[in-house]
């Protein structure tokens, strides 16, 4: 399967060229948005993490937050479902970029550039101002600081393929795993057309496949495994033995802030949107471990401000490519 531009993110070029080719930043009416009492956000981020956030916002401004958390799949079903009964309850919807643009290809989101977004790199900014960036998750290896030390740990993706590594490493299944096919898939802007042979090399090395990223870190912290491959945020928020690699680029996953198109409460949306991506409120997020796109506001992970200058945000395959790629990994890494 040739490498070719996802069908939907075509259709997004095509959708941009209609759209808003110049946003600038939208000033919100507070006394407006204070009169809407609350906001309702549906998001992927686990709920503790967003504690801090939410406390703020609802202190500063009033207005009462009612979040709803499901992963990327079910935040869509429910909004999606809600859209298409012409019943939605929410305000905003935070996901990642592949979710989030099917739903902005449905007209489900309502254009706004908060201000504070203005600053964010290029690479990460919607031209459009239907959904906005506000969280990226880099990936990295990570490993057992108390079985290997810095300079026994690999130097690079490549390094997983010395054997010495043979039945040390875990990964998620590619083949059931969405994200982790896309970081496969996405090899190719580091690795050229050897990403294939790469992925290939890895799975000769007989990894511990898990169901997603987050069992790798605990695998790694029990000594189950040496090293893995998952996002650097995990370092941070889960407790153990365990650091990071740090690479030349990390291919990293965008996750984006949308208004509703038909919210109830768009003025409180739109003031939660500003809020989140605000130095004030990247800071709280950033926290917890998640790399944000506020200049000069890094998680409190050693290194951190040498990562984000240098993440990659992954494209995403198409509908078809997904099935493809899933069908391609099963075979190199389940065929006899």
């Amino acid at each position: 399967m040739d490498r070719i531009k996802p069908a939907y993110a075509i259709a997004a070029v095509l959708w941009l060229t209609a759209g808003l080719s110049n946003a600038q930043g939208q000033t919100v009416d507070v006394a407006a948005a204070k009169k809407d009492t609350k906001v309702v956000v549906y998001g992927t981020v686990v709920p503790q993490a967003m504690e801090e956030l939410h406390k703020n916002f609802e202190k500063k401004y009033d207005i009462k937050v009612e979040y709803w958390r499901g992963s990327s799949t079910a935040v869509a079903e429910r909004a999606q479902s809600e859209w298409r009964a012409g019943r939605p309850a929410f305000d905003v919807v935070e996901s990642s970029w592949d979710v989030m643009t099917l739903m902005k290809m449905e007209g489900m989101f309502a254009r706004y550039l908060p201000p504070s977004a203005e600053k964010f790199p290029a690479q990460f900014k919607e031209k459009d101002a239907l959904i906005t960036p506000w969280r990226i998750l880099p990936i990295s290896i990570l490993y057992n600081t108390e079985l290997l030390k810095a300079d026994e740990a690999p130097k690079s993706l490549e390094d997983l393929l010395n054997p010495k590594w043979k039945g040390k490493i875990s990964i998620p299944d590619p083949s059931r795993h969405t994200t982790t096919a896309k970081f496969f898939w996405n090899l190719e802007k580091l690795m050229g057309a050897q990403w294939r042979e790469y992925v290939k090399g890895l799975a000769k090395q007989q990894p511990l496949l898990v169901e997603s990223l987050a069992p790798v870190t605990p695998a790694i912290i029990k000594g189950e495994v040496q090293v893995g491959i998952a996002y650097i945020k995990f370092v941070k928020q889960y407790k153990g033995p365990v650091s990071y690699v740090s690479l030349n680029k990390y291919l990293s996953d965008p996750n984006h802030l949308a208004l509703g198109a038909k919210a109830a409460r768009p003025n409180a949306g739109r003031l939660y949107i500003e809020f989140a991506v605000s130095a004030e409120g990247q800071r709280m997020i950033a926290q917890d471990g998640e790399f944000v796109l506020a200049p000069g506001v890094f998680p409190p992970i050693q290194g951190a401000e040498k990562v984000t200058p240098n993440m990659i945000p992954m494209d995403n395959p198409s509908e078809d490519e997904a099935k493809s790629l899933s069908n391609e990994f099963r075979q190199i890494f389940f065929a006899k």
